[in-house]
């Protein structure tokens, strides 16, 4: 395990780097079906890495609890070194429960993963949909809150503040403190 701070090249306003991946569902998604959202949170994540296997909880919840919020999991890590990484795991994982995301993808090519930046896992990317330009754009990247090793208990939840002054149509005032974690398995390593 390499431990790992995120360090996108990604700024506020950019907009979301668009992508088309398999789903742990068996369906393809894409961005642009998440567009009925006020927001969108990308994370890349994983289901070997325990800093990944500690949000689990905490990203399940946010699907369950905003209506008006898409949590995406990216799984980009080098299944064929990683094999708990495979997309059949990560059928397991959402058929057993353990994963409740509005939806988990394999980006096996890993190119969604680069076009992002993501380095660590969980590396997350908050989105507000903009009218204006029809598209999502970059608000926060960064920590989902303060707890950065697994066994830690958090105190404040970054990615909560994140997504409340978002849905309240406020922009996002917080220091964008690096997301830690497990490098991401890339397959030219």
């Amino acid at each position: 395990m390499v431990l790992k701070e995120s360090d996108t090249e990604l700024e506020a306003g950019d907009p979301a780097p668009d992508f088309e991946l398999e789903g742990a569902d068996g369906e393809t998604h894409a961005l642009e079906e998440f567009a009925d959202n006020e927001a969108l949170l990308v994370v890349f994540t994983c289901n070997h890495c325990p800093y990944a296997k500690a949000k689990f909880d905490l990203l399940n919840e946010l699907a369950d609890e905003y209506d008006d919020v898409a949590v995406v999991g990216i799984n980009p890590n080098d299944a064929e070194e990683y094999p708990d990484d495979s997309l059949e795991k990560m059928r397991d994982y959402v058929s057993s429960g353990r994963i409740q995301y509005d939806a988990y993808l394999r980006d096996e090519s890993q190119t969604v993963a680069r076009a992002y930046g993501a380095v660590c896992t969980p590396d997350p990317f908050l989105f507000a949909w903009s009218n204006a330009d029809e598209a999502f754009q970059l608000v926060y990247q960064g920590r989902l809150d303060d707890a950065l090793n697994p066994d830690d208990e958090p105190t404040r939840f970054q990615i909560r503040e994140a997504i409340d002054s978002v849905l309240a149509g406020e922009s996002v005032d917080l220091e964008w403190k690096p997301s830690q974690g497990c490098s991401i398995k890339w397959i030219d390593d």
